[in-house]
Parts: C-alpha cells; sequence; structure tokens
C-alpha cells in the first residue's frame, strides 16, 4: 500500500506553472480520461514541493529533538538546561498546530521561537552545528522518503503488469525492430521484458538507498566542530543507517552526487515508460487495432463524432516527460558549479522529481487498467505478414542441412514474390515455394533441388502460433518459459515488497525511539 505522502505531494505551482494538481477542479476527469487539466493560477504557494507533514519546519524541529537528546546524553548540557530547551521544542511544534501559529523554514527563526519561549539558552540547542549540515540532513531525509514512494508505486506498477502478463500468455502479437513487425511474440513475453527492468530499477534504488540514507549531522560546515557530538546517535534517531562520513563532503559534495544519481534513475523508467506508451499509442493509428483502451477511459473529439482520443496515453506519456524534464534540470542546475553553491541545494526541483515520478506511475498505472487487448486481431495481424520467415530458414538448417543463407535467400524470394502479387502466408502456393526453392538451390549451386519439406510441414512453418510454440532456450516466448518466467518475476516483487516492508518499520522504530528518548528528557 503506498504511503499516504504520495497522494499529498504536489508540486510547487510557482515553480512549475502549467502542471495539474490533485486539488485541481478538473482532475477527476483528468484522471479518468487522461485528458489535460491546466492548473489553477499559483496564489503566492511558494512551499517547497512536499508534503507539508514533512517539510522543513516539520524536519527542524525532528533535528532539533535529536540534537538536545545527543546533547544530554554525551553531557555537553546539562539535564535541566536540556529539559528546559526541549520544552521550547515542544512549544514550538505545539504552536505551529494552533490558528496563527508560526511555521517557518529558516533554523533561526524556528530558533527564534524557542528562545522566545525559554530565554536564550535556548540558543544552546546549536552547539555544534550549522545550517549546512541541517539542511542538507533534511533534504537527504525528504529525498530519501520521496524514493520509497516512488519504490511503492513502482511496486504497484510491477503488480498490474504481471496480472495483465497472467492473462495473456497465449496471446500471440507482432514485435518490432527498427519499427518494421519482425517476429511473433506472446504479449506476456513483451510485458515481462518491461517488468524485469522495472525490477532492475527496484534494485537500483535499494542500492541507492544505501548510499542516500546517510547522515550528514553534525559536520557543521566544513571541518566539524569542536563539540564531541554523537553522530551517530544523531543518525540513529533520525532514521539514517550510517553516517556521511567525511564533513567537507558531508555537506558540499553528497547533496548533489547522490540526488543526481536518484534523478537518473527517475529518469531512466520514465524513457521506458514512454517507449510502452509508445506502442499502445501507434495502435490508435491503425482501423483496425488489437490494443485499445476500453470505452469510457478515453474521450471523444469536440467535432468529429468517430474519435476516441487515448488521453490515459497521452497524459502518462506528458507526465514521464516532465520526469525527464526535471532530472535533467537537476543536473543542470549542478552542472560547472563550485561546491557549496546554492544551485545544486537550495532547489524545489529535486524534490518535485519523485512526487512527479509517482504521479507518472499512477497515470501509467491508469493505462494498464484500462488495457483491452484482442488476441484474434493480433494473430490477424501477425498471419497477414511474413513474420515467421525465419522458421522456415532454420528449420531448413537444421533438419535439412541446408545453409542458412540459402534457406534464407530462399525464404526471402517467396515474401518479394508473395508481397509483389498481393499473397499473405496462407495463400502462398506451395508449388511456387517449390520452385523458389529450386532457383535458390541453383543460384548457390547445390545438387538437391527439390523442397525438403511437404505441404503440410511448410504450412505450419508459417503459422505464427507454432513459432512461438516451437522455441526453446532460456527467455524465449514459449508458453512453458514464459509461465517459469512469470513466477520469477512474481517471487522477486515479494521479496522486493518485504524489503520495503522492513525499511518502512526501520523509520517506525526510529521515530519512535527519539519520540521516546524526547519525552523521557521533557519528563525528568
Amino acid at each position: 500500500m503506498m504511503n499516504s505522502r504520495i497522494v499529498a505531494a504536489a508540486l510547487s505551482l510557482a515553480a512549475f506553472p502549467g502542471l495539474a494538481t490533485a486539488a485541481d477542479p478538473g482532475a477527476a476527469q483528468a484522471a479518468k480520461t487522461g485528458a489535460f487539466v491546466a492548473a489553477p493560477a499559483s496564489k503566492g504557494n511558494t512551499t517547497s514541493p512536499v508534503d507539508l507533514a514533512e517539510d522543513q519546519f516539520y524536519w527542524m524541529n525532528k533535528i532539533n529533538k535529536a540534537s538536545i537528546v545527543m546533547l544530554v546524553e554525551e553531557k555537553i548540557l546539562p539535564p535541566e538546561t536540556g529539559r528546559t530547551i526541549a520544552r521550547g521544542i515542544a512549544h514550538t511544534i505545539d504552536q505551529a498546530a494552533k490558528p496563527g501559529g508560526k511555521r517557518p523554514s529558516d533554523v533561526m527563526q524556528v530558533e527564534k521561537i524557542i528562545t522566545d519561549e525559554v530565554g536564550p539558552d535556548g540558543s544552546l540547542i546549536h552547539a555544534g552545528r550549522s545550517r549546512q549540515d541541517m539542511y542538507a540532513t533534511f533534504r537527504a531525509a525528504q529525498l530519501r522518503n520521496q524514493v520509497l514512494d516512488f519504490y511503492d508505486a513502482l511496486s504497484s506498477l510491477r503488480d498490474r503488469v504481471l496480472v495483465t502478463a497472467s492473462k495473456h500468455v497465449n496471446t500471440i502479437v507482432p514485435a518490432y525492430t527498427n519499427g518494421v513487425q519482425a517476429q511473433p511474440i506472446s504479449y506476456a513475453h513483451y510485458l515481462l521484458a518491461f517488468e524485469a527492468s522495472f525490477a532492475r530499477d527496484a534494485q537500483r534504488i535499494r542500492e541507492l538507498h544505501a548510499r542516500l540514507n546517510r547522515s550528514a549531522m553534525g559536520t557543521a560546515v566544513l571541518a566539524n566542530s569542536s563539540w564531541p557530538l554523537n553522530r551517530q546517535r544523531l543518525a540513529d534517531l533520525l532514521g539514517f543507517d550510517g553516517l556521511v562520513e567525511n564533513s567537507y563532503d558531508a555537506g558540499q559534495v553528497f547533496p548533489y552526487d547522490v540526488p543526481i544519481e536518484a534523478s537518473g534513475i527517475a529518469s531512466s523508467n520514465a524513457i521506458r515508460l514512454g517507449a510502452i506508451l509508445g506502442d499502445i499509442h501507434t495502435q490508435y493509428h491503425q482501423t483496425r487495432p488489437w490494443l485499445l483502451l476500453e470505452e469510457g477511459s478515453t474521450y471523444t473529439s469536440s467535432a468529429m463524432p468517430q474519435k476516441r482520443n487515448p488521453g490515459l496515453v497521452m497524459n502518462a506519456r506528458e507526465q514521464a516527460s516532465t520526469v525527464v524534464g526535471l532530472a535533467h534540470t537537476v543536473s543542470l542546475r549542478a552542472h560547472n558549479v563550485t561546491p557549496g553553491m546554492r544551485d545544486y541545494k537550495n532547489t524545489p526541483v529535486a524534490l518535485a522529481l519523485f512526487p512527479q515520478s509517482v504521479r507518472m506511475i499512477t497515470a501509467m498505472n491508469a493505462v494498464m487498467d484500462s488495457l483491452v487487448i484482442n488476441p484474434a486481431r493480433a494473430l490477424e495481424e501477425l498471419e497477414n505478414d511474413w513474420t515467421t520467415s525465419i522458421d522456415l530458414a532454420e528449420t531448413l538448417q537444421r533438419d535439412h542441412s541446408v545453409p542458412f543463407r540459402v534457406g534464407h535467400s530462399f525464404a526471402s524470394s517467396i515474401v518479394t514474390d508473395a508481397r509483389k502479387n498481393g499473397l499473405r502466408p496462407r495463400e502462398f502456393p506451395y508449388a511456387k515455394a517449390a520452385e523458389l526453392y529450386a532457383e535458390a538451390i541453383a543460384k548457390y549451386k547445390l545438387a538437391d533441388t527439390k523442397l525438403p519439406l511437404d505441404e503440410k510441414a511448410f504450412r505450419q512453418l508459417l503459422s505464427p502460433a507454432d513459432m512461438v510454440k516451437s522455441r526453446v532456450g532460456i527467455g524465449g516466448p514459449q508458453p512453458a518459459e514464459v509461465e517459469r518466467m512469470l513466477a520469477g518475476a512474481q517471487s522477486t516483487l515479494r521479496s522486493d515488497k518485504a524489503w520495503m516492508q522492513k525499511t518502512r518499520q526501520n523509520l517506525k522504530d526510529a521515530d519512535a525511539k527519539l519520540d521516546k528518548a524526547f519525552s523521557q528528557l521533557l519528563a525528568n
């Protein structure tokens, strides 16, 4: 189940005008049909594109709670001073929830609320730290949680892909290379190819998480501080698995190295989703498609009664294109910028990317939920062309020792003659095939000019369904192998979801640990 943050996250309209959000008046219709709905004009909304529950104010106070606990534990501050500051932190959090409460984003403004409540001792919370390490820490935490939301969304798409694949193990469809119909495969085989790439995305995210979930807290600006801070304790309380050790790296290099890596995962996924969507959209160029969106999930033309526009497909592709654009912007903001500058740190783009990526996946899910595949029409498409020609050449080589190039020349001559005369595979005369075989043999100066296939065998080799069933080897489209790959993919997805469940639980446990330690400090 997706985290509620997925629903709440929205792009900053001030930074990205024109993008529809869940709050738009026409969002429900857009979600149903994919029709474009422009976002309303910004009303001064300049907040960061993250859920309010995890905005900068939230993280400043969470860091404050961890800091005061650690400072008292390490005896840097006496317990009574720590308790007073903890009371100021609690007040800061409580007042924000009241009408007219303040929710500033800057650490100094947050600190002022504390000192206004408990006096100047409240500023001791800042011992050994800086905006640099605090901001690097909370931005890593925000990105961490958003990437996990994307992982959840990706799992929901993988679920849909596998369910659809399980229904179409025996649905034979054309596959294309260079934009030209090439060979028959099953639709399940096609979908499993993309699902395998989504599984690699999940693997990339898990590997990214190991690098991303590191705490910069306690490194101050560049060279650490003179206070003996317990950085590992801060990391544990804030849900990090470890530290960004080098203090210069923590505040100056890590903040753009890892986000650029993260953005590449989202961008790569968006490009592959665009490829699937392109395959679907291409069907709408035909008068008799074998792959469509169900009636009711398209929208009609305002002028042409016959048109059924695949708005869900177009919307998902637009969302994917926006992801690619935002990912490039993350890199461009850091390009040719010396370490320590604001360009790659103080930007909403990196934190806008993954909420947008979740919207992309949600739009793609809507497409998957609306797909209607017509197996009979797909098979007819195959039987109208010569996509099994390679099987003819391979069988002559495998079973009758005819050199492959000779068989290839023979099969090619059949296709040329058939297209010249408007003949489909099932209509091609066996006698003509025998004649063309003799010509191919003579061309290569071989002895036996008789076609070593009777008419039944010749016809069977032209059958797309038989060609798919006759494949052998790991990873092919033959039903037994597709079923095996499908089971493997389902098992991998279960394992990937288990990783997420454990990772989410670790964060919950860290939150509980922090709340318990802070509450004990307040109570003592």
